[in-house]
């Protein structure tokens, strides 16, 4: 075999480097890297910081106890000064969901899992209501117009064939069985987006 048709030799890659250690001045660096580039809960934030904890605490022998307490003083620090704030997260998750088509009990599913309180996903709930008179119908509507269901269709005469399809589509979503039927059953779902109208 001629040294021309052997393949060039690869360098070697380099070793992956370890989790850094987790000193308060990188879970500060580490808490604001994050920050500017997600919203985040104060206790999706403590979750974030406590996995890199434990990563340091495996890789280097740190104390867990020492870095779960420079976590937990960090985040009050961010909590006093304004750069969490989780009324507000909740509000602007619960609005950018609804614009997507998500029910509120997949809203208040998604915030608890990030650790929001009761009493601000019921706020943030509320708050739905300015955007929309009937914020479920609205979801639900928004829903069905992206997935084509119901009356938003491509081809009206494959409605009936597709009806229990549709129907478990926007149940599975999570929206009130006597909501997917008022939507997948409209006839005309202009008349319907006027409900939601303010």
């Amino acid at each position: 075999m001629s040294s021309e048709s052997a393949e060039p030799e690869r360098p070697a890659r380099k070793p992956r480097r370890g989790p850094k250690q987790a000193t308060p001045a990188y879970l500060e660096r580490a808490a604001l890297f994050y920050l500017e580039r997600y919203a985040s809960s104060a206790e999706n934030l403590r979750r974030v910081l406590l996995r890199k904890v434990r990563r340091s605490a495996a890789a280097h022998g740190t104390d867990p106890a020492e870095g779960a307490a420079a976590v937990d003083a960090l985040v009050a620090r961010f909590l006093d000064a304004g750069l969490l704030d989780d009324t507000l997260y909740a509000c602007g998750q619960a609005l950018s969901l609804a614009r997507r088509g998500a029910p509120a009990r997949a809203i208040a599913l998604k915030l608890k899992q990030r650790g929001v309180a009761e009493e601000q996903i019921a706020y943030a709930l509320e708050a739905r209501s300015e955007e929309a008179a009937d914020p479920d119908l609205a979801a639900a509507l928004i829903y069905a117009r992206r997935r084509r269901l119901g009356p938003f269709r491509a081809e009206p005469a494959t409605r009936a064939e597709n009806r229990q399809k549709d129907l478990s589509a926007m149940a599975r979503k999570g929206f009130a069985p006597d909501l997917c039927l008022k939507v997948v059953d409209a006839e005309d779902p202009e008349d319907l987006w006027d409900e939601t109208r303010r």
